[in-house]
């Protein structure tokens, strides 16, 4: 389960890539609760946006903003059945969270050590999220939230490394940059097909 990514400070790649302006941010280590740029579709205008969204999806009914410390991770088998998740992936709340790299702990030595996993070819990352929003009660403020989704990774040369040795293995999912477009505009049943380990680029520690 990733609970700290990095996120990229390539404005090139992010304007080439999307034809976007990346948000300004003061640090760039996220953990749950912290802010990081994500990139979403409108399907009101058909525009594509990029902003800062809290890492922990927060969904509409939560009583308080705290809910998105548990709710970071979101398993691919079951989002479409689980409270938290189910409305933003019926209504196709579908995003990129951008990323230069993501840590996970691995326990070769025997000894959990944080690791950085990143794209091979040193490009930043796409990873394939979800998000909702949700109203401050006191304020009304409306805050945007994510959650990265993750499959099972017991057959990846390289995540299959992570998480304790009687855990299941697990990994969120950078997608190809060549399915940006098809996540971003992705339905229910198009964005579970692309929630598989042949959608991920190679990766590098």
């Amino acid at each position: 389960m990733c609970v700290q990514y990095l996120t990229t400070v390539n404005v090139d790649w992010v304007k080439t890539q999307f034809d976007l302006e990346l948000p300004v941010l003061e640090a760039h280590d996220v953990f749950p609760t912290y802010p990081g740029p994500i990139v979403l579709k409108s399907y009101n205008t058909e525009r594509t946006a990029i902003g800062l969204a809290r890492f922990g999806l927060i969904p509409s009914w939560a009583k308080d903003g705290n809910f998105g410390r548990k709710t970071y991770n979101a398993r691919a088998e079951t989002v479409s059945e689980k409270p938290s998740y189910k409305a933003a992936w019926v209504k196709r709340h579908y995003a990129l969270v951008i990323a230069d790299a993501f840590y996970e702990p691995n326990y070769e030595t025997g000894k959990a050590v944080r690791t950085s996993i990143r794209q091979a070819n040193g490009e930043p990352m796409g990873i394939a999220s979800i998000w909702d929003t949700w109203t401050e009660p006191e304020t009304g403020e409306l805050i945007v939230s994510f959650s990265m989704l993750t499959i099972n990774a017991d057959e990846h040369p390289v995540m299959n490394r992570f998480h304790k040795p009687k855990d299941e293995k697990r990994t969120i999912v950078p997608l190809k940059s060549e399915l940006f477009h098809d996540w971003l505009n992705a339905t229910p049943d198009t964005a579970r097909d692309l929630l598989s380990l042949y959608s991920i680029p190679e990766l590098t520690l």
